[in-house]
């Protein structure tokens, strides 16, 4: 049963690299209208992660403007993901960050996490 599982299953996208809540990451999505296709960039923070195999997807927001917040949800294995880039990495004590959602201006930054 399991090697019928493994065939269905898609393959992982190798320009996703290892996420963790309170990333700040830019992912590039390409997207379609019409008969072009082109390359749109969103940046946020990571606020949740779920690696469940072919299901696996990761959330980001940010604040667009007028202060609203944005939240978009990719697939982790979707073809259509360009490339994620890792800007830097956020000390959180939490694997989902929904408490962002109420806080605007300076309650809402992370501390930047220095590797050593």
């Amino acid at each position: 049963m399991s090697e019928l599982l493994k065939a269905v299953e898609a393959a992982e996208n190798e320009n996703v690299p290892q996420l963790r809540p309170g990333d700040q990451v830019r992912v590039f999505l390409r997207i379609k209208e019409g008969n072009t296709e082109r390359t749109q960039e969103f940046r946020g923070t990571v606020i949740r992660v779920r690696n469940s195999g072919n299901n696996a997807n990761f959330t980001v927001r940010r604040i667009a403007s007028n202060g609203i917040g944005v939240e978009r949800t990719f697939l982790a294995r979707s073809p259509r993901l360009e490339k994620v880039m890792v800007e830097r990495h956020s000390h959180v004590r939490r694997a989902q960050l929904y408490y962002l959602r109420e806080r605007t201006g300076k309650r809402s930054r992370l501390k930047q996490k220095f590797s050593s």
